[in-house]
């Protein structure tokens, strides 16, 4: 069982046992091609999100991409 880190998500406290972003993104339900995220300042590419690991204390930014007309 892995250990629940403390981060913050889009200015809100959030507690996850998500290994990578790419794990947290997915927990949110959201599809990891669809987003865009800022990782403690920092635009992460997307093609990364599967490597990026999350440590306790992260700030993320996630903008969820929503097609339409």
């Amino acid at each position: 069982m892995s250990a629940l880190l403390s981060i913050t998500v889009n200015g809100e406290p959030r507690r996850t046992s998500a290994a990578t972003i790419a794990d947290f993104v997915r927990e949110l339900g959201l599809k990891v091609a669809k987003v865009a995220v800022e990782h403690n300042g920092v635009i992460t590419p997307r093609s990364t999100l599967e490597q990026v690991p999350l440590s306790d204390g992260d700030v993320l930014e996630i903008v969820h991409f929503v097609g339409g007309g």
